[in-house]
């Protein structure tokens, strides 16, 4: 794969985390009966930023989970798989019922990762609604998802790759497009 354009650096996906946090707070008219659930590894380390930045805004904590979704690696390479998402450890030690449950992830594509993330916190309980954060909603979809928070729409091939690093992942914060 090769680099072919670089979308967001750390200030843009520094001022995505804010309006997101902003947006989430407007929506949901404060954070009192929300719990925000990061998908493993990147949307979690977002949502820890989306988190923070909460606190700082309503000067109290949001409450917060993650979730270990993973993909088979054939999904990387086939252009239609019939595989599934796979939900290897679910960490929400709150009660769900009737509370607001943001999913966090990096990049939104075919909407499976979420699809299987919304089972596994329906697992859990009866939430009042799910919500849906992204950094970058890539598009193709192959489920009728869409999400709520967008740090930003990039319109991109299937033959593109999107690569969301994150400092505490990868030692920088950028996005970027590769092509094969």
């Amino acid at each position: 794969m090769t680099e072919k354009a670089i979308i967001l650096d750390e200030q843009a996906i520094a001022r995505a985390v804010t309006r997101i946090a902003y947006e989430i707070i407007e929506k949901n008219k404060g954070i009192d009966e929300c719990i925000l659930v990061g998908i493993k590894t990147r949307g979690a380390i977002l949502a820890k930023r989306i988190s923070d930045r909460i606190e700082k805004i309503e000067g109290k904590p949001i409450l917060t989970g993650e979730l270990d979704i993973t993909l088979y690696r054939d999904d990387l390479q086939l252009k239609h798989s019939n595989q599934e998402p796979l939900v290897h450890q679910v960490d929400i030690e709150h009660d769900v019922t009737e509370m607001k449950v943001i999913l966090v992830d990096d990049v939104l594509y075919t909407g499976r990762t979420v699809r299987a993330a919304m089972d596994a916190v329906i697992d859990l309980g009866r939430p009042a609604a799910i919500q849906l954060a992204v950094l970058v909603d890539r598009g193709h979809r192959e489920l009728p998802i869409r999400p709520d928070y967008i740090g930003k729409n990039i319109p991109t091939s299937s033959e593109e790759r999107v690569v969301v690093s994150v400092k505490e992942q990868d030692g920088e914060d950028s996005v970027t497009i590769h092509t094969k």
